[in-house]
């Protein structure tokens, strides 16, 4: 399956949450501080709220709660081996578009499921930070 678009887009959250998530592992085993444990708590739970914000979008598009956007009904910029192929023997090219879902679970799309699990990543880092900043 190709990704459209927001699947593309929403990737990056996790990206940025890998980032912060290393670099709080690494300022606590060189530099020693567990003064920044919360902080980095915290950068996580708002870049995961983010993720779920626009999970929540995505999935919203989906179920035609609100227009996508544009770039979501032309260009892909992806295409797997099998669809260069396809397009190589002269098939016509199929663009994933974001109103669509191309697979659903127990009702829920990708971008649904997406945003459930970003909410509990929020969730999880939100508590981590509160529990961090108690005085000891």
């Amino acid at each position: 399956m190709s990704p459209c678009e927001l699947c593309l887009k929403q990737r990056v959250g996790y990206w940025i949450a890998v980032s912060v998530a290393v670099a709080g592992l690494v300022s606590r085993r060189f530099v020693g501080s567990r003064d920044l444990t919360p902080w980095i708590n915290l950068a996580l739970a708002i870049v995961f709220a983010g993720e779920m914000g626009l999970a929540a979008y995505h999935a919203g598009v989906e179920w035609k709660f609100w227009p996508g956007p544009a770039a979501c009904t032309g260009g892909a910029t992806h295409v797997d081996p099998a669809e260069l192929e396809r397009l190589l023997s002269g098939a016509k090219m199929t663009v994933p578009r974001c109103d669509q879902p191309a697979w659903i679970f127990l009702g829920l799309s990708m971008a649904g499921w997406n945003a459930l699990v970003a909410f509990g990543l929020t969730a999880a880092s939100a508590f981590a930070f509160l529990r961090g900043r108690r005085p000891a």
